[in-house]
């Protein structure tokens, strides 16, 4: 039996290098990405399957919106900053997270889920991102038995073998179609506005989104909160950091990328642990061809509602 790391320092969101913990190396991981059908392209990022079928896997969630994901493999925790873990359900929903988060595992672990965009998330649970933040908790105890149904069906199912990754994934998909309910049009149209606000600079000015939303500053916050998890400034933080990352995973740089970099972070130390912070990674693994599922997760293809 693997004895996971005691609830300490080494668990903080932040930079797994820099803590010295040791991640599983990511040749070892596989992973299909399902494009979302179009009925749900708004609600869901990407659908996937992944799998790793090593005794003991650690690795690192990117900071994002939130996921629907079944673990028919693999019981372990995902560590939250101050020390905090929560145990991996069967079933489970993934809330908003506001830094990276580290993940242990005792093998082998496999998980097949929705990521969701801030509209999707907002569809399917109706929670408050910023007061739900930074948990894994059973899918059932938010969206109701008819998920847990679903899922533990859906488990038994590709145990058995008489359902691949893929088809599971596409239910889950279906399943987020059938449970969405819709958003205040107005709000709609404000996590609209604030993704174009946060996808036109990797600094974007808070002035601006004041000019482009029609709401009050105290307005502006508030809904910010409880559809993306954080207030406009922490937020746009984050997504200089998801988005620099996205950038940097790239072989090659043009020369206004270089410069919209240059001037987005006060010095190199500064995009290193802004970055560390929020994907887990530093820049120099960014572009690892190895690293399929961090590549994914901060590829412009998933920051889509960014206008990436």
């Amino acid at each position: 039996m693997v004895e996971f790391h005691d609830s300490d320092g080494d668990l903080r969101g932040g930079d797994t290098e820099e803590t010295g913990i040791e991640l599983t190396a990511p040749s070892l991981f596989r992973i299909d990405y399902i494009a979302p059908p179009a009925a749900i392209s708004d609600y869901v990022t990407t659908l996937y399957h992944f799998r790793c079928d090593e005794p003991w896997i650690r690795d690192v969630q990117p900071a994002s919106i939130g996921h629907l994901v079944l673990f028919p493999h693999g019981k372990g925790r995902m560590c939250f900053p101050e020390g905090r873990f929560d145990k991996n359900p069967q079933v489970a929903l993934m809330t908003p997270l506001s830094s990276a988060a580290l993940i242990e595992v005792e093998g082998p672990f496999h998980a097949i889920g929705a990521a969701l965009s801030p509209l999707g998330w907002a569809a399917l649970t109706g929670l408050h991102a910023g007061e739900h933040s930074d948990r894994l908790c059973e899918a059932g105890e938010v969206l109701g038995a008819e998920v847990e149904e679903l899922g533990s069906r859906l488990i038994e199912r590709y145990r058995s073998g008489a359902a691949t990754g893929e088809e599971c994934a596409r239910e889950i998909g279906a399943y987020v179609a059938r449970r969405a309910r819709p958003v205040n049009p107005r709000h709609a149209a404000f996590i609209k506005v604030v993704n174009g606000w946060l996808g036109a600079s990797l600094n974007p000015d808070f002035s601006d989104l004041v000019e482009q939303a029609a709401y009050s500053e105290r307005q502006i916050q508030r809904l910010t909160e409880r559809y993306f998890g954080l207030p406009p400034q922490a937020l746009a933080r984050k997504y200089r950091a998801l988005r620099s990352a996205a950038l940097l995973s790239f072989p090659q740089l043009t020369p206004e990328y270089e410069a919209e970099l240059g001037e987005a972070f006060f010095d190199q130390s500064h995009m290193i642990r802004e970055i560390a912070r929020f994907v887990g990674r530093t820049p120099a693994r960014l572009g690892d061809a190895e690293s399929p599922f961090l590549a994914e997760m901060i590829s412009p293809t998933n920051l889509r509602e960014l206008g990436g």
